[in-house]
């Protein structure tokens, strides 16, 4: 088999796509696939599959100038693939490039799959744009009608894809690691550094700090909680434009800023409450670190993070956009030792349930039903 990936994030560039994606790359080394990646970013030698990625051009994205969006020309390196002679094309996420090699595969009969990580869709709303939307839907559907698979990453998400008219969609759900996200890393050096005594529940947030992850909501939960007279230390892992705003807002909040690694599996087990008011996510990466790390998650009521919780047995979902209902769940947690622990427990047991080998190698034999099955037809217009 061999696939070619087209894909903006990919390590060293860090978030949830870039994480997935070398899990999957690291099992299709294993599986002895054939592969390629097309891509802004290219890992460092330390990772054994760089010399697979083929760097494309870019340019900045304006709102966050870490990520990088590629430049729509696909000139030698369409020549180089077809010399190599892929089987399959899978677009990460509908950009420019991803829609230029759409067109180069279909046009020579080369199988297109794609997947949904990242709903930027419901970006527009954040950046004083809402009426956007629709149009971005309508891009969207025909993105992806030109695919013969769109693998989402839970259930609630395939779900509202079909409600926008998106139906030939699979499954491709998310695993953990559960020797590096584990409650063993808990360290009191990193609590007293956050300024939390041994008595002093952390309340944990893993995010980049932008407005799409309902920071505002994040705000007013944390005030809510202090004009209760909650004792708490809220933490923030991770970085982003509205990081001076945040710490204007929060005082008493300590600021981790970016980790990653061992430090990041650290602040994971260091924490007890995490808490993700999060409307925008297609699965929720961070929610199943939390839980192989021991913690009790509180999440919202949209998109991926809510198949992930089991209400009353690892965390609780709130009413999403609704900081009191956020901060009643959080504060149950802070005030209840026992219940924390005991929800900790049970989260690392259902964290066990998901393993990478066991996804990927689903993955896999979708790949191998698309490749050996004639294209869908293209809908009418």
């Amino acid at each position: 088999m061999k696939v070619v990936y087209f894909t903006e994030s990919l390590l060293p560039h860090v978030d949830g796509v870039s994480r997935t994606l070398a899990q999957l790359f690291g099992y299709l080394e294993s599986q002895g696939v054939d592969f390629r990646v097309c891509s802004p970013f290219v890992p460092g030698p330390d990772v054994s599959w760089s010399g697979r990625v083929r760097p494309v051009r870019y340019v900045r994205f304006p709102l966050y100038p870490d990520y990088r969006v590629t430049v729509p020309r696909l000139g030698s390196i369409a020549r180089e693939l077809e010399a190599w002679g892929p089987e399959l094309v899978h677009l990460v996420s509908p950009t420019p490039m991803a829609s230029r090699a759409q067109g180069w595969a279909r046009r020579r009969g080369i199988p297109v799959v794609s997947s949904f990580h990242t709903h930027f869709v419901s970006y527009f709303r954040y950046y004083g744009v809402p009426r956007l939307e629709g149009f971005g839907w309508r891009m969207l559907r025909r993105f992806y009608e030109r695919c013969e698979r769109v693998y989402a990453p839970s259930d609630s998400i395939i779900a509202e894809l079909a409600e926008h008219g998106i139906t030939n969609t699979e499954l491709w759900s998310r695993g953990i690691d559960l020797a590096r996200f584990s409650p063993d890393h808990r360290s009191a050096e990193l609590r007293a550094a956050a300024g939390a005594g041994p008595d002093t529940p952390v309340l944990l947030m893993v995010s980049r700090l932008v407005k799409e992850k309902d920071m505002a909501d994040l705000v007013q939960m944390d005030r809510i909680l202090r004009q209760h007279g909650n004792i708490h230390r809220l933490v923030l892992v991770g970085d982003g434009p509205m990081r001076a705003e945040l710490q204007a807002a929060l005082p008493d909040a300590y600021f981790a800023g970016h980790q990653s690694g061992d430090a990041l599996a650290r602040w994971y087990a260091s924490g007890d409450v995490f808490v993700f008011p999060s409307t925008t996510e297609t699965f929720g990466n961070v929610v199943l670190e939390a839980q192989a790390s021991g913690l009790p998650t509180v999440v919202v009521d949209r998109g991926g993070p809510p198949d992930l919780v089991q209400p009353g047995r690892t965390g609780f979902i709130a009413r999403a956009n609704d900081p009191a209902d956020l901060a009643q769940h959080c504060e149950r947690l802070l005030r209840n030792a026992g219940e924390r622990a005991r929800m900790g427990r049970q989260a690392r047991e259902v964290a066990r349930e998901r393993d990478w080998a066991a996804i990927n190698g689903k993955l896999m034999e979708s790949y191998r039903r698309v490749i050996t099955h004639p294209p869908r037809p293209l809908p009418r217009r």
